[in-house]
């Protein structure tokens, strides 16, 4: 059987990645959290930034923290999936996902507090 190619496989790989997304805020309360967040915090990027750089740095940000949550979702379902007995290994990657998770949001703090300062406060 051969591979789907070309605008097929764009139009599959799509699809496939929007039933990730309906799984994730499905399933995943950290996923709607940050969701929520973001949904505050693009609309606020067009008021903080004053350049399409600083714009773009403000969302890239956020979008971090999107896909380091799917990531981590992602390693969490597959641990999950192979028993329920303790794995010191399987704790271990469920924590350096949720710690992924940790830098990212981190990354947003550091982001938005550097624009905002450069660009002399909020008001």
């Amino acid at each position: 059987m051969s591979k789907v190619t070309g605008l097929a496989r764009f139009y599959y790989a799509t699809g496939y990645s929007i039933k990730g997304i309906k799984a994730a805020f499905k399933h995943e309360p950290a996923f709607q959290y940050e969701v929520y967040g973001f949904l505050v915090l693009f609309p606020a990027s067009f008021w903080v930034a004053q350049t399409a750089t600083q714009w773009a740095l403000l969302v890239s940000s956020c979008l971090l923290v999107l896909i380091l949550e799917l990531i981590n979702s992602a390693i969490e379902a597959v641990v999950d999936r192979s028993g329920t007995e303790f794995n010191e290994l399987a704790g271990r990657a469920k924590d350096l996902g949720s710690a992924a998770v940790m830098f990212g949001l981190l990354i947003i703090a550091a982001v938005w507090g550097g624009i905002i300062w450069d660009n002399g406060g909020l008001f």
